[in-house]
């Protein structure tokens, strides 16, 4: 069998969480000539595959072997484990037929699930678990240890009750989760003879619920209350609005997935080249020839403008050797840092023009061979910081380097969903972000958080009509999530003291606008 001949890869999907994916399936994924999973996988791991991929359904097995002996590298996907899942037959006609392949184990569900539910399986007293189908449960008498049942999403009730009638105590400890490890996770814990009660108590029902179940019985589901971390954080399920443009809304995104909500970037401004490029052109040739003694950025964006028209000209950070650079906040440093390049000067409180206009040195004559700074910008930019640089001595170039325009209005559904309540939360980062997404979609409904990166852009949105429930302590996108999430908390909380179910904002909807009191 040759090294150059294809091969059959059966790769774990794990149990719906992304980032269980193991590191070998991700790197599988990336190098795929053919990917063959079912619709609901193949969406979960396409942005890993590249740009010739094909994906495909599973059909017959002659489909993997035949595209293998073509040269070709096949990722069969599997939820969970693949053995586990169904590859066996499908490897043994791999291995009939002389064809190389591989099999990559995923984390299963019956074990991640649990994990994410908060539910120890085994413990230190009592380390025995039994896994079973739910089909199964009236041949599985009672004993110690812990009983992992899979399947059991389909009439959780009767589960119970076939395992009371083979001589399980009504008192026996039982949780059920369904959507495990995503953020439609959604667990309930009761006891074997009130399954029924409890899930309609918990305003479950089993037509409705989203994702396979997972259900564990015996004295090892005790701890979940103390032992939950994943349906607990502070923004868990949360549908939250990203308003940004998508390169800006990508740090934004992560950062509200870790605090378990669903970001959603929705573009408000589009970044376009400027209409005269001849300006951006003359000031990277002084750049380079030493015309400027700074230069100062105060967007993601307009780093990555003189960054393109750097790599345009065949240049690189070295070209910035001798220049001092500023950055007006932590996400503009991060992408010079990217770029190579350690800013200078970031300002310590506010992050903005006005803050970098408030951090800057005056002009000396003595230390300052040359006294002009190079200011690229948005054509939008306000003339706060051109103007305290010549109060200060400087003689500011300030230099077109892109241009913001609205952009296009998102999809009908997500139009409805933010006129209609269907977001938990949005995000404005700026005064034309909240007039842009007005102005593209529509108002925010009365329910949906409103979080707001300062005062000016808390003022715009009052304008507007908007109630704001959330303003960042500094004006930072990462102080604004992290507030956005202790407000989530806070509801949390309160709901907990109140005896009341934990509920998103989107599931309090009672019609109406948000008004200002």
């Amino acid at each position: 069998m040759s090294e150059k001949d294809g091969w059959v890869a059966f790769t774990g999907a794990g149990p719906g969480d992304e980032g269980l994916l193991t590191v070998r399936a991700a790197r599988l994924l990336g190098a795929a000539a053919l990917l063959v999973a079912p619709d609901e996988l193949a969406d979960r791991v396409r942005h890993l595959l590249g740009p010739d991929a094909q994906v495909v359904k599973p059909g017959e097995t002659g489909q993997l072997i035949e595209a293998a002996k073509a040269g070709q590298l096949v990722v069969r996907l599997y939820e969970g484990d693949p053995l586990l899942n169904g590859a066996g037959p499908e490897a043994l006609a791999c291995a009939e037929a002389k064809v190389r392949f591989e099999i990559v184990p995923g984390v299963p569900a019956l074990t991640a699930v649990p994990a994410y539910a908060g539910i120890p399986l085994t413990s230190d007293g009592n380390g025995e678990m039994r896994v079973i189908h739910a089909a199964e449960a009236s041949r599985v008498a009672h004993g110690p240890g812990t009983l992992v049942v899979l399947g059991a999403d389909a009439a959780p009730a009767d589960l119970g009750k076939m395992l009371i009638a083979v001589g399980w105590p009504e008192a026996t400890p039982f949780a059920i989760t369904w959507g495990g490890t995503t953020t439609d996770q959604q667990t309930v814990v009761t006891t074997l003879g009130r399954i029924a009660p409890d899930l309609k108590a918990a305003g479950v029902s089993v037509a409705t619920t989203r994702g396979r179940a997972v259900a564990v019985v015996g004295e090892a589901v005790s701890p979940r209350n103390r032992v939950s971390w994943y349906e607990t954080k502070p923004l868990f399920g949360w549908r939250v609005l990203v308003p940004r443009t998508r390169e800006q809304a990508t740090f934004v995104s992560d950062r509200l997935r870790e605090y378990g909500a669903v970001p959603e970037e929705v573009p408000t401004i589009a970044v376009e080249p400027p209409r005269t490029p001849q300006q951006m052109e003359r000031a990277v040739k002084g750049l380079v020839t030493g015309r400027f003694q700074w230069v100062a950025f105060t967007s993601v964006n307009a780093v990555r403008a003189v960054r393109e028209k750097f790599e345009e000209y065949g240049l690189d950070a070295r070209a910035f050797a001798g220049i001092k650079v500023a950055a007006v906040g932590e996400q503009t440093a991060a992408a010079l840092l990217d770029f190579g390049i350690r800013p200078d000067l970031v300002p310590e409180g506010q992050q903005s023009a006005e803050g970098l206009a408030a951090a800057w040195p005056p002009y000396d004559d003595l230390l300052d061979p040359i006294n002009r700074v190079l200011l690229p910008r948005a054509d939008i930019a306000t003339e706060t910081l051109v103007a305290r640089l010549s109060e200060l001595g400087w003689e500011a170039e300030d230099v077109t380097a892109y241009r913001t325009v609205r952009a296009a209005p998102p999809p009908a559904p997500v139009r409805e969903a933010i006129k209609g309540g269907g977001f938990d939360a949005v995000l404005f980062t700026s005064s034309s972000t909240v007039r842009n997404l007005v102005g593209i979609a529509g108002k925010p409904h009365a329910v949906t958080v409103i979080g707001v990166i300062g005062p000016q852009t808390a003022k715009t949105a009052a304008e507007f009509g908007l109630r704001v429930d959330v303003t960042a302590p500094k004006p930072s996108m990462t102080a604004l999530v992290d507030a956005v999430a202790e407000y989530g908390a806070g509801l949390r909380a309160a709901a907990l003291e109140a005896g009341e179910p934990v509920r998103r904002p989107s599931e309090r909807r009672r019609g109406g606008r948000r008004r200002l009191r």
